[in-house]
């Protein structure tokens, strides 16, 4: 099994060309919280420790050798997608969002909240339009989540 301690130096496309590429689908807190064994798309076994703090993006290439490469592809995940009314609308949602230290991202003209209780509880009570959906999660900034 492979152990995957470190993220590789910057690599161009060029420096990739004429090697296997293997993904690896991982879901947001996954792309956070690098820790844990994983199987890749092509079945290779993969155990992840990298430093606390490490957040990769999607896209981002976990390991490279001279044969094969390592590519993060993001999960599809359960998330609540708020409309907002309006400009003061997000804003407000944001605000209370954030004051919960939730993660926050958008997508066209919603905001996404991982589908959580607390989420659901705050939305319903202060009456935003929402609906649950299957999306991939991306927060703006490094955001960090306190379990509920």
């Amino acid at each position: 099994m492979l152990t995957i301690d470190h993220l590789p130096a910057q690599l161009a496309a060029n420096d990739l060309r004429g090697r296997d590429e293997d993904t690896l689908l991982m879901t947001w807190e996954q792309r956070r919280w690098l820790r844990g064994k994983f199987s890749t798309a092509k079945g290779r076994e993969v155990a992840i420790a990298l430093p606390t703090g490490t957040v990769v993006a999607p896209g981002a290439i976990l390991f490279a050798s001279p044969d094969w490469y390592l590519r993060v592809h993001a999960a599809a995940e359960p998330v609540l997608a708020i409309t907002p009314a309006g400009y003061a609308d997000a804003v407000r949602i944001a605000f209370e969002v954030g004051n919960r230290h939730f993660p926050l991202a958008m997508l066209a003209n919603d905001l996404l909240v991982p589908d959580d209780t607390a989420m659901v509880q705050l939305l319903e009570r202060l009456g935003a339009q929402w609906k649950r959906r299957s999306e991939i999660f991306n927060p703006l900034g490094n955001a960090h989540r306190h379990e509920h």
